[in-house]
């Protein structure tokens, strides 16, 4: 237990801290509530219309695949990585990675093709 007592404290310590700067302001702050200081601040711009129109779905499209093509980047440096390290992938098994890895990528490009042949990257397109 004795070993211990260090994170005992240093947690009381961070928690105690938090605490005390999410309450210490609500207690020491002026509150001098206007209208100007309550309206929503839109980066320096008056707000104009409502905020919970929806968005249009090419959006959400380009949010996939800027995900779908982060994602392969994750799985894609790895890979690199490990290749060329001496002490990664054994060398009989390094044409296979390597296979495996222009597969992945071709699909990815050929998804790539496919997207920009419906047009989801075209914004002016109706």
């Amino acid at each position: 237990m004795a070993n211990y007592l260090p994170i005992l404290i240093y947690l009381v310590a961070v928690i105690g801290f938090a605490a005390v700067s999410l309450i210490l302001p609500h207690i020491v702050a002026p509150k001098r509530p206007t209208r100007i200081k309550d309206m929503p601040y839109e980066s320096g711009m008056d707000p104009v219309g409502d905020a919970r129109k929806p968005f249009d779905v090419k959006f959400y499209l380009i949010a996939i695949l800027f995900l779908v093509f982060d994602i392969e980047l994750l799985f894609v440096y790895p890979w690199a990585v490990s290749l060329l390290a001496p002490d990664g992938v054994p060398q009989d098994f390094r044409a296979a990675v390597l296979a495996v890895l222009l597969v992945l990528i071709a699909t990815l490009g050929v998804a790539y093709l496919v997207a920009y042949r419906k047009g989801v990257f075209d914004w002016r397109r109706k």
